[in-house]
């Protein structure tokens, strides 16, 4: 029996050591270590409603591994933010006929709102354009220009002359020079993801106007010396060899590839941002510029999480443990989430930021990239009104029918296609055949037989005993795939392990018990209502929604989720629902979808040709 007080200094003790390494989740007294894991998403722009693909591309997987995180006993730190500067906001508050300030203020809301619909457990949910952001964007330029990093660049930049103004980034469409793909961005091609200038593009012409009329004039820039610090970036990089395959691939390819890493400007000839400014006043010759989103954009993940622990009322430098090495953030394990068309700026524009500023910041210790999802075989588009987005995902289905979808279809090592077909079936055999079959089946025969208190029953035998054994070895592997952040691959673990609740109920056929022996009857509902408990805990990451429905059932709505892999011995899991304990009768979990409603959405999302 350890002695409370000693396991209380060993924990202390331990959790000071705070170990990096992962899986070493035991010391020799079992007492967990705890680890600080910061996870990031990124910053969803500003401009409208997301749609499923932006979902699954960062946020919904990070919310995943935050929610794994915790249950495994570790404090987490779960930051995102909208990303509200640059071209996106101002293009949007035009079409929206309003200030960019009322919309970003507007939107901030919509999405939080949205966020919270489908159980995103976002520690904090900040603004790019909040104070904090402004002040260490301009704190990193300064540091930047301090130690040499910083140039002034005369370039040509195109004016429109029927706008009266500069054009940059996503004020220019045209064809990318890359892969010749006709609605390129002047700040970046979606389609093959290359960094541009909208200077590059073949047949530019103006967002506002659609004035081919452009000229290029010459104004000056700040520019980032990426080039002076691509021997550190590209080490940096190479000594990652637990990243994905699509992130280093990306990472090297803008370093590599052609001439190499290239110099950035960092700064955008528009109105809404951050000013270019030291001490209240514009640096000279920057007079009417902001610094580009892209630059201050990931500043955000530590501006919000300064907003964070300001909001906590922690104190004033417990933000600084999370993200300067010189702090404590050498123990915190840093894992980033985003959708490949982000790679470039978090593997080499960011880690360049934080590198040259040379003030010990906490670089990220593993980028999960994922590809692109796409709708019936094409792209979401907003202005074709193809595609399913966020805000009509959940007025359709309930939260968990889209993150089961899109977690067990997420496109990390290939893009994957979103169907109504597929959704259907997907959500009819997993969902409804498998889960909640075992779940509706076990409560309304245990109401049925024994009310609504959970019966006695006899000891456990071979049975259940099998069956444990069974779960274990697939929860080992399911752990293992968590672990690893190899979503696909847990989801295809969790789904066996639900499948052994039908099973053993198709093996110890209570219906049949009942009959003949009471007691072997009520043995299996007492041990299949401590499955339903098992079944919310691990769940729970992907289906939070559910997995309290489920908890509230068996009276377990409050207590907090923890992994059965800290106990000692795997079998006292099923011990935790009691006899006596009163349960609320559970209706079915899941409505299935018919073919009827399969196709009519299928039509209804399939878009204009406009």
């Amino acid at each position: 029996m350890i002695n409370p007080y000693q396991l209380t200094i060993s924990k202390i003790f331990f959790g000071l050591l705070n170990f990096c390494a992962l899986e070493k989740n035991y010391i020799k007294n079992r007492t967990v270590i705890m680890k600080r894991i910061l996870i990031t998403s990124a910053l969803p722009y500003i401009n409208g409603i997301k749609h499923l693909g932006n979902l699954v591309g960062s946020q919904l997987p990070a919310d995943v591994y935050a929610r794994f995180m915790r249950a495994k006993g570790h404090e987490v730190a779960f930051i995102c933010a909208t990303d509200e500067h640059g071209t996106p906001a101002e293009l949007a508050a035009i079409d929206n006929n309003t200030s960019t300030e009322e919309y970003c203020e507007k939107m901030w809301q919509v999405q939080k709102d949205l966020s919270e619909k489908f159980f995103l457990s976002f520690d904090f949910f900040g603004r790019s354009s909040s104070p904090s952001n402004h002040e260490l964007t301009k704190q990193f330029a300064l540091q930047l220009n301090k130690n040499g990093l910083l140039k002034r660049v005369e370039e040509k930049q195109l004016f429109s002359k029927e706008d009266n103004r500069f054009l940059p980034d996503r004020y220019v469409i045209g064809t990318c020079p890359e892969c010749s793909y006709e609605r390129a961005r002047g700040d970046q091609c979606e389609n093959c993801t290359r960094q541009l200038e909208a200077s590059e593009l073949i047949n530019p012409r103006s967002v506002l106007s659609g004035s081919k009329n452009l000229e290029l004039i010459k104004t000056d820039h700040l520019y980032l010396m990426q080039s002076k610090l691509k021997d550190k970036l590209l080490a940096w990089i190479e000594s990652k060899n637990n990243w994905p395959i699509i992130t280093t691939s990306i990472a090297k390819k803008w370093l590599l590839d052609g001439e190499g890493l290239q110099d950035r400007s960092i700064t955008r000839d528009l109105k809404w941002g951050i000013a270019v400014e030291k001490d209240g006043r514009p640096w000279e010759g920057m007079e009417n510029k902001v610094f580009y989103v892209w630059f201050d954009a990931p500043i955000a993940y530590i501006a919000s999480t300064l907003d964070w622990a300001t909001s906590k009322k922690q104190h004033p430098e417990y933000w600084k443990t999370w993200w300067l090495d010189d702090h404590g953030a050498k123990d915190v394990h840093y894992v980033q989430f985003m959708a490949k068309d982000n790679i470039p700026f978090h593997t080499l524009s960011f880690p360049a930021t934080l590198l040259g500023a040379k003030q010990s910041w906490k670089l990220v210790d593993y980028i999960k990239g994922f590809n692109w999802l796409t709708y019936e075989g094409g792209k979401f588009s907003t202005s074709q009104k193809r595609g399913v987005f966020m805000n009509q995902a959940i007025d359709l289905f309930p939260s968990d029918y889209w993150r089961w979808w899109l977690l067990s279809n997420a496109p990390e090592n290939a893009d994957s296609d979103f169907t109504w077909t597929s959704f259907q079936s997907c959500i009819n055999k997993d969902l409804a055949d498998v889960l909640g079959n075992f779940v509706s089946r076990l409560a309304k025969f245990a109401a049925s037989k024994f009310g609504e208190a959970i019966p006695k029953g006899s000891k456990y035998t071979n049975e259940e005993f099998e069956a444990i054994s069974e779960i274990e070895k697939i929860f080992k592997d399911y752990n293992d795939a968590m672990t690893k952040i190899e979503i696909r691959k847990a989801t295809s673990h969790l789904r066996k392990i639900w499948s052994k609740g039908n099973e053993y109920l198709q093996r110890s056929q209570p219906w049949m018990k009942i009959k003949t022996n009471e007691a072997e009857a009520a043995k299996i509902v007492r041990f299949g209502f401590n499955l339903m408990l098992f079944y919310s805990e691990i769940s729970e990451p992907f289906i939070p929604e559910t997995c309290l429905k489920i908890k509230s059932c068996v009276g377990k709505s409050k207590d907090s989720v923890e992994w059965s892999f800290f106990k000692d011995d795997f079998e006292t899991i099923f011990e935790r629902v009691k006899f006596g304990a009163k349960f609320k009768p559970l209706q079915n979990l899941f409505k299935k979808i018919d073919n009827k409603e399969a196709l009519d959405l299928e039509k209804r999302f399939a878009g204009t040709d406009d």
